[in-house]
């Protein structure tokens, strides 16, 4: 029971903008936000309730270990924000994996005697940290777009809409890579895909955006890229948001609709010479989506989303607090490109 108390706390204070966040997605009232929110940390809880002991030894830290890896990965990764191993990012920037072995040898260390001994090891890293944080470096061939068109963004498919996204793009096609936020260009049409193509001829520029592709099953949530002679899907997303995009209930009951989920999928994508692992919107709040791309080496990663559903909440800063973590634990350069 204390185990579930202090597990249900913590990762609770970490969602607590979901409610607030499903009201105004649904626009409905705060109780199906508040069960949502309940839901989405009960996985966690349970795992956590479930393999906790009193026993002393060697048992306690090896039970958290196992809790630790479960939470990590499908199925019970799939749900719940703010897993403790993202502060590796924090304790041991640019350690790489030696620092998520670090990080959980702490935490493991913390369930025994010792936690006094650990606790000041970790409080010593956290500040030797922060004392030599520096912002990390963007290569100058990816530049991003932030967009503040709300709700409307991928629900109006307009000409003018289409022209005022390429229109923010141009703003920075001096880069060779010009980033847009997810699903920025709405249904991936051949329309569409003609339409960008034309506005890109002149230019030496790709575009990476977010978009839709339609399937017999649903849609995929997808990153497109696009210059002036060809364009293709460049990334399916892993892990859309479950309930609300990710529905897996639906075959079962002889329906179709909701949004695919690649779980292993394509975890790097290639643009030119630069290999980089995406990121689109709810996968940066998880673990194992950026740790497998991480064992592929890429060069960059790129953070998409659209947050407009989270204003008036901590949502967008949990996440690019979460996807910066951990692109400093591997030494990593990351992009951001949002919506709100």
């Amino acid at each position: 029971m204390q185990a579930a108390i202090c597990s249900a706390a913590y990762f609770l204070a970490a969602a607590r903008g979901l409610p607030q966040g499903v009201a105004t997605y649904y626009t409905a009232d705060f109780l199906p936000g508040v069960f949502l929110w309940f839901a989405a940390s009960s996985g966690f809880v349970f795992v956590h309730m479930m393999l906790w002991t009193n026993r002393q030894g060697l048992r306690k830290p090896l039970y958290y270990l196992v809790a630790a890896f479960l939470t990590a990965i499908p199925p019970f990764g799939i749900m719940g924000w703010a897993h403790p191993l993202t502060s590796a990012g924090v304790l041991f920037p640019g350690w790489g994996w030696f620092g998520l072995g670090a990080t959980a040898t702490g935490l493991a260390v913390m369930t025994t005697r010792f936690r006094p001994v650990a606790a000041i090891a970790i409080l010593g890293f956290w500040l030797w940290s922060a004392a030599q944080w520096t912002a990390p470096n963007v290569p100058a061939s990816v530049r991003s777009v932030d967009l503040q068109f709300g709700s409307s963004l991928g629900r109006v498919s307009s000409l003018d809409r289409q022209q005022e996204l390429v229109a923010a793009a141009h703003r920075q096609i001096r880069a060779p890579v010009v980033v847009l936020p997810e699903s920025a260009i709405g249904f991936w049409t051949p329309t569409i895909e003609r339409f960008w193509q034309r506005q890109l001829v002149d230019r030496t520029s790709s575009v990476i955006a977010g978009a839709s592709a339609v399937n017999n099953d649903g849609y995929d949530n997808v990153l497109v890229r696009i210059d002036g002679t060809t364009s293709e899907i460049l990334y399916r997303q892993r892990m859309p948001v479950p309930g609300s995009m990710w529905q897996p209930w639906r075959p079962l009951i002889g329906e179709a609709g909701g949004a695919g989920a690649h779980f292993f999928a394509n975890p790097v994508v290639a643009v030119g010479e630069l290999k980089i692992a995406p990121l689109i919107c709810y996968e940066q709040l998880l673990v194992w989506p950026v740790l497998q791309s991480m064992m592929h080496e890429p060069d960059l990663i790129v953070a998409v989303g659209n947050g407009w559903w989270t204003a008036g909440t901590s949502i967008i800063e949990i996440q690019k607090a979460s996807a910066g973590a951990w692109a400093r634990l591997f030494d990593k350069p990351i992009v951001f490109s949002f919506n709100t």
